[in-house]
């Protein structure tokens, strides 16, 4: 699939605007519609958009094409840049892998990010896309600091409601560990301080991965795993490891692990299911002992009675 860019100046946010006024821009009750750039280049603008039934892959192709379709009028603006050229798109289970062609590295750093947010909140919409993977000539897409973007969602893109993207807040988390035998979870509660632009899902899996605080309570994840994205849609939150997670590194039972990031994800935020993933993927089993294929529900039954009896 071959796609047409604009070149467009600097942006400065990444605030959503609806507009009021040209045909395509009222957007009805119900109305299908995607992301584009609003005139000013400073944010998205909603564009109404008539897409073909047809399976979740084949909307999401029609997504693409008309994020690079020349704007009909001066009061938005299609995302894709006419130099980048996507060149694959194809679905894995509920994610959607977009891989774009090397001039996509060329796009200046601010207006790369209103074209990430663009492509995928555009493509989340279609049923059957739970979140989006960018990759560059194959390879996955970095930050400047050489960190894989990972798998999006729109809540990777949800505009701040605090004073500042400095600000910050507080809260207290239930966080689920091994006991010292290795055999039960016990819940240990900190409480954090973090900016407002980190989501709370990606903050406990973050503070699992550190390991505890407490001397009652000991570590599960293997301190070596890299953390590549948490996203959560439709109350499933998605979890993507690199392949090291699935090597432990403590003399626990396998599924103390799997259930620590569980409980803890379904105790603190609105998730209601947890799927994890390795590298994107859900074919995998860790320690070769739980089957990693399906979303989890919490297990209170692994926490030890004390601490599930509060």
């Amino acid at each position: 699939m071959k796609i047409r860019k604009l070149v467009l100046p600097t942006v400065i946010c990444l605030t959503v605007l609806i507009a009021a006024c040209g045909s395509r821009k009222q957007i009805g009750e119900g109305d299908s519609y995607v992301y584009c750039l609003n005139e000013s280049e400073t944010g998205l603008i909603k564009v109404a958009c008539d897409l073909p039934d047809g399976e979740t892959q084949e909307m999401a192709e029609a997504v693409l094409e008309e994020l690079s379709t020349p704007a009909e009028d001066i009061e938005y603006m299609t995302p894709i840049p006419e130099e980048v050229k996507v060149q694959n798109c194809e679905l894995f289970g509920g994610i959607l892998e977009v891989d774009f062609s090397g001039e996509y590295l060329d796009v200046r750093n601010i207006r790369e990010k209103l074209m990430r947010a663009a492509v995928v909140q555009s493509l989340v919409r279609i049923d059957g896309v739970n979140a989006v993977a960018f990759t560059v000539d194959g390879a996955p897409l970095t930050d400047n600091d050489g960190v894989e973007i990972g798998l999006m969602n729109e809540d990777d893109f949800v505009e701040t409601t605090a004073s500042s993207p400095s600000a910050y807040q507080t809260d207290t988390l239930t966080l689920y560990f091994a006991n010292e035998s290795g055999d039960k979870l016990v819940a240990e509660q900190v409480d954090v301080r973090y900016s407002s632009n980190v989501s709370k899902d990606k903050l406990i899996v973050e503070k699992l991965m550190q390991g505890p605080d407490g001397t009652d309570s000991f570590p599960t994840i293997n301190p070596d795993t890299n953390l590549l994205s948490v996203t959560t849609k439709d109350k499933i939150c998605y979890v993507n490891f690199d392949s090291t997670f699935l090597t432990g590194a403590y003399d626990i039972l396998p599924e103390l692990t799997v259930y620590s990031i569980v409980n803890s994800l379904v105790e603190g935020t609105e998730a209601t299911q947890v799927q994890i993933t390795i590298n994107g993927e859900t074919n995998a089993s860790y320690m070769e002992a739980v089957d990693l294929s399906q979303p989890f529900e919490a297990d209170m039954d692994l926490v030890a009675a004390d601490e599930a009896d509060e």
